[in-house]
């Protein structure tokens, strides 16, 4: 994790930042500092680094790489994210990563578009991430992926729109994380769990994830998915650190046997991230 020391709204990268709308940094910073609680609190180590200066996202640590067995495969971020991939490729390198790049220069936004589930990687394309980068990234570490695709943000006359500030198309579930979790890897004990939004994908790949069969699943309604946030969560496979206004998600999570863990989160909402966004887990 990072902080939240820089946070801002100066580069309105998704359909979450409004016009108009002021950022307390104050704020997010006791929030970040709540997630952080929370998360140890859930038995997970945290590993502080200093945040990017001037890089308002620089809190989303999520999308700078995806980390496994010691490998960190880097990002290639938005134009106007780009000062956060030196600094990222530092701080893994000082933390002992063995840090490796795309082959091309496709778009990739690293654990933000690619969730791993035991030996499968859930992916999202089409906003953030070139689907060459998710087939390549799912090669490297010997996954299977799972592609899906989500649906676009429209203008008026139905075309797709175009974000102003990075030039590539949008949604409002610019990146997998905001649309499905994994709660729990699969292992010798049982089959994993993923909770996912339905509606927040195209119906081709809401067929897919209807017919899996390596996992269980749990839906989340649109509503909890987007005004809360509710799948971007983190899960240790027995404690999910997951917003606190999202009922529906909560009860079906404990009813699973899962314990939840709740910190207020709203000013880092106006990035378009949440509790997930904010930690690269390695």
């Amino acid at each position: 994790m990072s902080s939240a020391h820089h946070f801002g709204n100066d580069h309105k990268l998704n359909p979450y930042y409004e016009d108009g709308e002021t950022v307390d940094t104050a704020k997010a910073e006791l929030e970040h500092a709540g997630i952080r609680d929370a998360l140890r609190s859930a038995g997970a180590e945290i590993i502080q680094v200093d945040a990017p200066p001037a890089c308002q996202d620089g809190v989303y640590t999520a999308n700078w790489a995806l980390v496994r067995d010691g490998v960190a495969l880097m990002a290639t971020l938005p134009p106007s994210r780009k000062g956060e991939e030196p600094w990222a490729r530092t701080k893994l390198t000082e933390l002992g990563y063995r840090v490796e790049d795309l082959p091309e220069p496709w778009r990739f936004s690293g654990q933000g578009d690619a969730l791993v589930c035991g030996d499968l990687v859930f992916c999202g394309a089409g906003y953030r991430s070139d689907e060459p980068a998710l087939a390549y990234a799912a090669q490297r570490f010997g996954l299977e992926r799972i592609q899906l695709q989500t649906l676009p943000l429209l203008n008026a006359d139905g075309s797709p729109h175009v974000n102003a500030v990075s030039g590539w198309p949008d949604s409002y579930w610019y990146d997998i994380d905001l649309t499905l979790a994994v709660l729990r890897e699969p292992d010798a004990d049982g089959r994993g769990l993923i909770a996912y939004c339905p509606e927040a994908f195209t119906p081709e790949s809401r067929d897919l994830l209807a017919r899996l069969d390596a996992v269980d699943t749990i839906e989340i309604a649109e509503s909890e998915a987007m005004e809360s946030f509710a799948c971007n969560l983190v899960s240790t496979g027995t404690t999910v650190v997951m917003s606190d206004s999202a009922p529906l998600l909560r009860a079906d999570v404990e009813s699973a046997g899962l314990s939840v863990i709740t910190p207020h989160v709203d000013e880092l909402a106006k990035g378009g991230g949440y509790i997930r966004c904010t930690s690269l887990w390695v």
